[in-house]
C-alpha cells in the first residue's frame, strides 16, 4: 500500500522541548532495553502473582486513553501482575494526591499516565525516596536511574501528517490558510507545537488565521463549536492541524455542520476504532492521521514497569515509533477497527519491546 510508510526508527534521540533543561536531560538519555540478565526464568514475584503496579492517570475519558487502559490491563493480566488505578478525571491537583496515596500503599512501581511533572514532582521525590521506580508516560519530568521516560515518537506523527498535508497542498511553494488546535503544558502536545512552529517558518505562504483548543471531559463537543465560530469568520481555510484525535473528531465534527467537509480537510494524531469510523464516513474532512496503537504502547508502558520493578530493565528513555494511516489507506482496504488496522499495518504492534524471554511463554 503506497500510504502505508512506517516512520522507522525509535524517537529515543532528544525531541525540542518547550523547556531547554528538559531537551537537555533527554539528550543524555540513553534508550530503554531489557536487561541481560533477564531469562526464561520467570521472576519469583511475577510467579507468585504478587506483583503491584499503581498506575496513576490525570486523564481517563477519550478514545486514546481508554484504549491505553486496556492495552495496559490486558497486558497486567497475562502477566498475572495486579494494578492499583487512579483516576484524577483531568484533576491536576487530585493527580498528585493520588500519587502520594499510591506511593503510601507501597507498590513494586508506580506507572505515571500523563500529568504535569511539576505538580507531581513532590510525589516522584517521595516514590524515589521509598525506593518505588516510576515510569512516566507522557510527564516532563527528567529520566533517571529510578524515573523512565515512555512516549510515542511525536515528532515523527507530526512530521507525517505535515508532509501528508503539504501533499495534498500540491506540494512545492505552499499557500493555504490553516486553523491550528493547540493547548499548551502537555508534553505531547508542546513536542508537536514545535514542529508545527518549523512547518510555519519553512513555508511562510502557510498563514495559520487563529488557533483553537481545550482539554476536558468534553474535548471533542467544544473543539466542535470552537470550529465552527472560527471558520464561519475565515471561510477561505483550506485544512485544520489538529494533533490530537479528540481535536480533530471535534474539528471534522465542526466542518460538517457548517457543509464544509468538500473545502476543509482535517490532520490529526492518533486513532480509534470511533476515529476510524469519522475518517471513512462519506465525504469525512479528516483525512490523514499520525499515530501508534494506544492499547500496544499501554502494553509496552506496562512491560517496562513490570521489568522495572524486578531489576530487568536498563536506559531511561523511550519513543513508541508511529505510523502515517490516511483515509485513502482505509478506505481502499476496507478497515473498520483497530484489529483490521493492526493487520494492514503489522507496525503498529510491538509485542518485541521491551518483552524479556520470560514474558514469551506468559498467556
Amino acid at each position: 500500500m503506497q500510504t502505508r510508510n512506517m516512520i522507522s526508527g525509535l524517537a529515543t534521540c532528544a525531541f525540542m522541548f518547550m523547556s531547554a533543561g528538559y531537551g537537555q536531560a533527554q539528550e543524555a538519555a540513553t534508550p530503554l532495553t531489557v536487561s541481560a540478565s533477564a531469562t526464561s526464568e520467570v521472576p519469583e514475584k511475577v510467579q507468585s502473582g504478587d506483583l503491584r503496579i499503581a498506575v496513576v492517570r490525570q486523564i481517563n475519558s477519550g478514545d486514546f486513553y481508554e484504549q491505553w487502559m486496556d492495552g495496559a490491563q490486558q497486558e497486567a493480566d497475562r502477566l498475572s501482575v495486579k494494578l492499583d488505578i487512579y483516576n484524577a478525571n483531568g484533576d491536576n491537583a487530585r493527580q498528585a494526591l493520588m500519587l502520594e496515596q499510591a506511593v503510601a500503599t507501597q507498590p513494586d512501581a508506580i506507572v505515571l499516565a500523563l500529568g504535569f511533572g511539576e505538580t507531581l514532582e513532590p510525589g516522584i521525590a517521595a516514590a524515589q525516596a521509598a525506593n518505588i521506580p516510576v515510569v512516566a508516560f507522557y510527564v516532563e519530568v527528567e529520566p533517571s536511574a529510578n524515573v523512565v521516560t515512555i512516549d510515542q515518537g511525536d515528532t515523527l506523527m507530526m512530521d507525517g501528517v505535515l508532509n501528508q498535508l503539504a501533499q495534498d497542498l500540491g506540494g512545492g511553494e505552499l499557500n493555504a490558510k490553516v486553523i491550528y488546535v493547540y493547548v499548551p503544558g502537555y508534553q505531547a502536545l508542546d513536542t508537536r507545537h514545535t514542529v508545527w512552529v518549523d512547518f510555519l517558518e519553512k513555508n511562510p505562504g502557510v498563514q495559520s488565521v487563529g488557533t483553537i483548543g481545550v482539554v476536558n471531559s468534553n474535548t471533542a463537543a467544544q473543539t466542535a463549536d470552537q470550529t465552527k465560530a472560527m471558520l464561519t469568520a475565515n471561510r477561505d481555510v483550506k485544512a485544520i492541524i489538529a494533533p490530537f484525535n479528540e481535536f480533530a473528531k471535534g474539528a471534522a465534527l465542526g466542518i460538517e455542520e457548517l457543509g464544509m467537509q468538500k473545502d476543509v480537510k482535517v490532520y490529526g494524531i492518533d486513532i480509534s476504532t470511533a476515529d476510524i469510523a469519522v475518517m471513512t464516513k462519506p465525504d469525512s474532512p479528516w483525512v490523514a492521521t499520525g499515530t501508534t496503537d494506544p492499547s500496544n504502547v499501554g502494553a509496552v508502558v506496562l512491560r517496562a514497569a513490570t521489568l522495572k520493578a524486578v531489576g530487568q530493565l536498563e536506559g531511561e528513555t523511550l519513543s513508541v515509533p508511529p505510523t502515517i494511516v490516511t483515509q485513502a489507506a482505509l478506505l481502499k482496504d476496507g478497515i473498520q477497527n483497530m484489529e483490521q488496522l493492526a493487520e494492514n499495518f503489522p507496525s503498529l504492534k510491538t509485542p518485541e519491546l521491551l518483552s524479556a524471554p520470560w514474558m514469551d511463554g506468559m498467556q
